[in-house]
């Protein structure tokens, strides 16, 4: 019995359908979007975005479905994540290779292991300062901050309607808008 080859990133830039990622080696299709999952990602993208601009606490690079290259066979799509301009001073391109600062996922249904686990120690070994989680459906989010060799919860919200959650405590987040209200 032959073992099974894994998969790598030219494997996955080789693939005609782009709602691929690279996991564990293997090319997984990522989840249909759904609206619920599509309204939390775009309203966090919008709240977020005084972030991104010079007039605001700026300072950041906050992208939508990115992929990004942490090993030789992981190469996962984020939902949303974002790089502080002082560690990433161009605007990125393509598929990243530099680790974020921070990662955003919406857990769909049905694909919360890749989200709570897989990715969970993924985005800790390569030391990812913060990671959250959104689950639309139950309108709550958790936020982690990595804790020395670990992440922590420094946030759990559920039906909150504004909270600051780091790293972007600068400014009061509008949970209700982000988690459809």
């Amino acid at each position: 019995m032959e073992a099974l080859k894994r998969k790598t990133l030219d494997d996955l830039l080789s693939e005609s359908d782009e709602r691929v990622e690279l996991i564990d080696g293997e090319i997984l299709k990522r989840p249909m979007a759904r609206s619920d999952h599509g309204l939390a990602q775009s309203h966090a993208v919008v709240e977020l975005s005084p972030f991104t601009r010079s007039s605001g606490p700026g300072g950041w690079w906050i992208i939508t479905e990115v992929s990004v290259s942490y090993e030789l066979h992981q190469c996962p799509s984020h939902d949303i994540a974002g790089w502080r301009k002082e560690r990433m001073p161009g605007r990125p391109s393509g598929v990243i290779d530099l680790a974020p600062d921070w990662v955003c996922e919406i857990v769909s249904p049905g694909h919360e292991r890749k989200d709570t686990l897989k990715l969970f120690t993924l985005l800790q070994r390569h030391r990812v300062p913060f990671y959250w989680l959104i689950w639309p459906e139950d309108r709550a989010l958790i936020a982690y901050a990595l804790d020395g060799g670990g992440y922590r919860v420094v946030r759990t919200l559920v039906d909150e309607p504004k909270a600051r959650v780091p790293p972007f405590d600068a400014i009061e987040l509008d949970l209700s808008y982000i988690l459809g209200g």
